[in-house]
Order: structure tokens, then C-alpha cells, then sequence
């Protein structure tokens, strides 16, 4: 397997935002990474796999103090939380977030040899791959703020995907940051601790949201038209839910 020259890549967006991700990750462990610029303090959604440091990267766009937000516990969007002081998640993923292990990120069965393209370093071991235990410091519900000195998001709670996820809204701006809840892609609502019902009932919730866009976990940005779509498909069934790959322990469950 090739080592790759450069793991995270980074793409500026409009409202001082910016997106990271793993290229040589496939496409069903590729997360979005977010960074937000706020006056006082930045905002940093999910954190990527871990298997190289994410902090030296996140450095290079501010030198404001970080608070990282993690949409949820898997193991695609927190690998990178421990290298950051404050770390704030909603309390159901706390268990998880503070004793992390192949089963309860669901690692096992979904990160391989081909789950790349690149290896991060010389001699990593895929079958090894674990997460480092960052505890939540800063527990959220539903309704809190966010405040960056100029910059305010409300913490929308939104299980489905897993008990504890959740997405940051801005007002001023209508900028969503979804998390695996809503994605232009497959919705998994198969894993061991999601809820298809709970996943409706969130669904529900965003439609009456007045995004401008969806900054998602996965995949690319979309506006709220599309976003009302997906939820809509996915309240009707007509939208593809989980994945039988998944099932067959295939290396990319998510069918992406």
C-alpha cells in the first residue's frame, strides 16, 4: 500500500468556513470535517478518523482557541477529539466518547486493508485501528448556544443515526452542520444503537428549519429544497435506509 503525501486536504468556503477531509480514506469512513471562524473563539465539527494529528492542520487556519463539537460518537467523526481541550457532545454519546472500542464506534467490520487508498504512515495496521478516549467536557442539549464572541449556534438534538446526535444551526447565517443525520446519501438508521423512529421525528424537525445550506457529514453541500427532499423520501420510505452491505460485513457498508 502507498503512503500518502498529504492526509488532510482543505477546501475555504463562503462565511468563514472551511472544510477538511481524508481523501485517501474511502468514501464510507471520509468525514467532513468543519472549521468556523468566530471572533472570540473558533467552532470545529467532527474530527475525522485519528490516524494522523488533525490539531498542526487546524493551527495553519486560526490561532483561536478550538471548541470541538462532535455531531456524534462514531468512529469516522471523533478520532482526532483528544487532541483538543474542550470537547462538547450531547451526554448520550458520553459512555462511548470516555471507553471507545472497535465494537461500540463500529470499527469491526467496517475498516479494512481497501477502507483506503493510501496508508497515513508506514506501518499502519488497519486491523489495529482503534480511537482514543476523549472524554466529553462540555455536555450539550438540545436549545444551548454556542457562542463564538460574534458568532451563535443552537445545539439541535436529533437522534436516528445514534442516540446522541446532534447539529448546529446558525441563525444569522441559515448554516446547518447535519452530521450523518441528513446527507445527500444513504441515511443509516441500522446501526446497533439507531432508531428509525426517532430518526422520522427528526426528519420532521428540520423541515421547518430555514436553512440556506447543509454542510453534512459526508458528501457534498446542499441547500434546504434538497434538504426538505431528502427528509421527505426518507418519512415516506422511498429513500434508501441503512444498507444490506452492511449486513454482509462489507468493507463499505454505507454503499458510498
Amino acid at each position: 500500500m502507498e503512503i500518502a503525501t498529504q492526509w488532510f486536504h482543505t477546501r475555504s468556503c463562503s462565511d468563514g468556513v472551511t472544510m477538511l477531509w481524508e481523501p485517501d480514506a474511502a468514501s464510507s469512513t471520509r468525514c467532513n470535517i468543519w472549521h468556523v471562524a468566530g471572533r472570540d473563539r473558533d467552532l470545529l465539527i467532527d474530527t475525522g478518523m485519528g490516524v494522523l494529528p488533525l490539531a498542526p492542520e487546524i493551527a495553519k487556519l486560526s490561532d483561536r482557541d478550538i471548541l470541538c463539537f462532535g455531531t456524534h460518537s462514531h468512529f469516522d467523526h471523533v478520532g482526532g477529539h483528544h487532541e483538543f481541550d474542550r470537547r462538547l457532545m450531547h451526554p448520550a454519546e458520553a459512555a462511548i466518547m470516555a471507553a471507545p472500542d472497535r465494537d461500540n464506534m463500529i470499527i469491526e467490520g467496517w475498516v479494512h486493508t481497501d477502507t483506503f487508498e493510501a496508508f497515513p504512515y508506514e506501518g499502519f495496521e488497519p486491523e489495529c485501528y482503534t480511537v482514543t478516549a476523549a472524554p466529553i467536557t462540555d455536555p450539550v442539549e438540545n436549545g444551548d448556544i454556542i457562542d463564538l464572541g460574534d458568532r451563535a449556534f443552537h445545539v439541535l438534538h436529533l437522534p436516528g443515526h445514534s442516540p446522541g446526535s446532534c447539529a448546529v444551526y446558525e441563525d444569522a447565517t441559515g448554516l446547518l452542520f447535519s452530521g450523518d443525520i441528513i446527507l445527500d446519501g444513504n441515511l443509516l438508521d441500522d446501526l446497533y444503537h439507531s432508531s428509525p423512529d426517532d430518526f422520522i421525528g427528526s426528519m420532521e424537525r428540520l423541515k421547518e428549519l430555514p436553512v440556506t445550506t447543509v454542510h453534512a457529514g459526508h458528501h457534498e453541500s446542499f441547500g434546504r429544497d434538497r434538504m426538505v427532499e431528502i427528509a421527505d423520501d426518507y418519512i415516506a420510505g422511498r429513500r434508501l435506509s441503512g444498507c444490506p452491505a452492511a449486513k454482509g460485513n462489507s468493507h463499505d457498508p454505507r454503499g458510498r
